[in-house]
């Protein structure tokens, strides 16, 4: 006991006691621990010290905390940066069955339909707000874009078909709480609430100069290592017309490794590839820093891929650039002061403009807003030839991928079939343990 104790510390306590159990302080640490568990870091480190965590870590550490002791408010900007699918998978859960309110920055279609049941648009410094999910502002907008266009349509018409689109939209979601609250929120929506976005999506347009043959790449026995850590060993591909491949790794070097190799920008430590000889190839890298190290403006920068008299025309490279939406005195800014997104954009140009049947993507969604990610998106759904590439975006890579493949240190996991069904299968999880063990 204290020398100091008295009746007076004796209420006192019992009244922190009290509050310590409203705010559940004796299942802290184990909620803590559960949490820190459920985003990624290990248990051993779960008393390790800040500073001695690496980045991706520590980004995991402040998300946890920001969700730990259930807050009335939850504002989140960008959460699933450099989170793997699992880990998003699980915020996923966590958050669409959140009690309380949660306001979300994000480019993770995916994410924003499990977790949103509002959009706020914000568009030349005017919030607007939206019932629903992100898919539902986006195909009710598209939707009333397309009625704006059709002169001749009688409203009862377009009025009916807005609400078929609702019905459609409204009669098969997930059963979470924020699910249900959405479903509701939809069918009593103003059918003079729906209205087309001011948004302007840019037009990718992948076109082929001429068709593959069946034979597209063939890959035997490829293995690569940095610093004495394996990144992929021994692995067998057949590429063939008409695959779209997400490709996959717990270790995000050994993707963008492979590309290298694949592309010729460096040599595996074993093995060999060979491209069909009827293949062309336009490759989008993690890192484009090296193509814009020069002054020169986007024009005269993108004409360095022109290959006949006409393709050097300005005019017919401001039609590339125009589809990225560089219209006018844009098409002439320096490509050395873009930005992230700007300099994405621009390599989408050149990739058009080469007219490859085999395209190869490292990481797509990098630094693009939504209106790219989702032209992108639905781009690369068109495209008739074959793609090879590497996503974070869940949506991207289950509506793109017809085939996963994924490498690893004791070899490859090679499946056709959904990049949701390759996650959902149990065979598949026990592989992987094992081949990353």
């Amino acid at each position: 006991m204290y020398a100091d104790y008295s009746d007076e510390n004796a209420d006192r306590i019992g009244e922190l006691q009290v509050k310590f159990e409203e705010m559940n302080g004796w299942n802290a640490d184990s909620d803590a621990a559960a949490l820190l568990s459920n985003l990624g870091i290990k248990e051993e480190l779960h008393y390790t010290l800040m500073k001695d965590l690496d980045g991706k870590a520590k980004v995991r550490v402040l998300l946890a905390q920001a969700l730990f002791g259930n807050p009335d408010v939850l504002i989140m900007d960008e959460p699933t940066n450099d989170l793997d699918y699992e880990t998003i998978a699980w915020l996923e859960h966590f958050l669409a069955n959140y009690e309380n309110t949660v306001i979300v920055v994000s480019h993770d279609r995916h994410f924003l339909d499990a977790v949103c049941t509002h959009i706020s648009d914000i568009d030349f410094s005017k919030i607007n707000n939206y019932s629903g999910n992100y898919t539902f502002w986006y195909e009710s907008s598209q939707l009333a874009a397309r009625q704006r266009a059709q002169q001749n349509k009688k409203a009862e018409e377009k009025k009916k078909e807005l609400e078929e689109f609702i019905r459609r939209f409204s009669a098969n979601v997930a059963k979470s709480k924020q699910a249900t609250s959405r479903k509701k929120m939809i069918e009593k929506l103003n059918i003079k609430d729906i209205k087309p976005s001011s948004r302007r999506y840019p037009a990718i347009i992948f076109e082929q100069e001429r068709q593959a043959g069946d034979q597209i790449l063939n890959i035997e026995g490829l293995s690569k290592s940095i610093d004495n850590d394996v990144l992929f060993n021994d692995i067998h591909i057949n590429l063939t017309k008409g695959d779209k491949v997400v490709v996959l790794s717990k270790n995000s070097r050994a993707v963008t490794a492979f590309y290298e190799i694949i592309n010729s920008i460096s040599k595996p430590d074993q093995g060999k590839f060979q491209w069909g000889v009827t293949t062309t190839q336009a490759y989008l890298p993690l890192e484009n820093a090296n193509f814009f190290k020069n002054e020169l403006s986007l024009v005269d920068w993108l004409r360095q891929w022109a290959t006949t008299e006409e393709e050097r025309e300005e005019v017919y490279i401001r039609g590339f650039l125009g589809k990225m939406i560089f219209s006018g005195e844009e098409a002439l800014k320096q490509c050395n002061v873009l930005s992230g997104g700007e300099k994405v954009r621009c390599m989408l140009s050149r990739m058009m403009m080469l007219r490859a049947n085999v395209l190869m993507i490292d990481e797509p969604t990098n630094h693009l807003d939504l209106e790219s990610i989702q032209a992108f998106n639905n781009s690369l759904k068109n495209f008739k030839g074959t793609i090879l590439f590497s996503t974070h975006d869940h949506e991207f890579a289950q509506t793109v991928a017809n085939r996963i493949i994924e490498l690893t240190p004791k070899g490859v996991i090679d499946r056709y079939m959904t990049f949701d069904e390759y996650h959902a299968d149990n065979k598949i999880k026990e592989l992987r343990e094992k081949m990353y063990s």
